[in-house]
């Protein structure tokens, strides 16, 4: 199978191959897509974590697929490439040798188990610190944007925890947490449905105790929540909802 790399700082991955079509999810600037069917100009591509979607070839080209393992990842930067102009790159995207980065940070990939560790209060305050005021965008993973199981998706990524892409399929990954919502270790994973049959149609992360940090379509984007406060009608209807909780490390 073919293999390409996301030229653009993000690539919508859409659910039908046109431009019109609902986004499912992204990819971000040096990541891999293997291509599974071809309908010029429109390619159906699988990531890193397995999810596929449509891409347009506009998105995506073939330089730098050999040296991909060699690159570095944005914390958020600017650079300037061979090409000469600047471009803006989220978090998580990945930065070739041969950019000069201009502003904002960038890792190696050597360094990013040393700043990234498996733990549950880490995790958390990556989730707060790169994600603090991002807009919701249904199918989004970075800064830029984000749905809540992209959100969770990046966040745990960082830290060495691959998950799935959407909150029903991150709903049965880890180990069942048998406390209140309220209740619960930093990093436990909180799942709700608003829907009859109880399918999974949200997930936040717990910062510990009562609260919570999220990205929701009612709040219009990232929110920490306090779960004690059942004055706010949002948060309310929160609990209503409120499911299970799992644990992923």
């Amino acid at each position: 199978m073919t293999t390409l790399i996301v030229t653009a700082a993000v690539a919508p991955l859409l659910a039908e191959p046109r431009a019109s079509s609902e986004q499912v999810s992204q990819r971000l600037a040096g990541h891999r897509l293997t291509v599974l069917e071809e309908r010029e100009p429109w390619l159906r591509v699988r990531g890193a974590d397995a999810y596929e979607g449509w891409v347009h070839r506009g998105y995506v080209g073939t330089d730098g697929v050999e040296t991909h393992d060699r690159q570095r990842m944005s914390l958020g930067c600017v650079i300037r490439g061979s090409r000469g102009w600047a471009s803006p790159l989220p978090l998580g995207a990945l930065v070739p040798d041969s950019a000069v980065v201009e502003s904002g940070d960038v890792l190696d990939a050597a360094e990013v188990p040393k700043r990234f560790p498996r733990d549950g209060g880490a995790i958390v305050r990556s989730a707060m610190d790169f994600f603090a005021g991002t807009p919701y965008q249904w199918g989004g993973i970075s800064p830029w944007g984000a749905d809540c199981s992209g959100l969770v998706q990046t966040v745990f990524g960082l830290h060495g925890v691959p998950l799935p892409r959407d909150a029903s399929q991150q709903a049965v990954v880890g180990t069942a947490v048998d406390r209140g919502a309220d209740a619960l270790a930093p990093a436990d994973l909180l799942f709700f449905s608003d829907r009859p049959d109880r399918r999974i149609t949200h997930v936040a992360i717990s910062c510990g105790g009562p609260r919570l940090v999220h990205l929701a379509l009612g709040r219009g984007g990232y929110r920490v929540e306090d779960l004690t406060d059942t004055a706010d009608a949002y948060v309310k209807a929160l609990l209503d909802r409120f499911l299970f909780a799992r644990r992923a490390l």
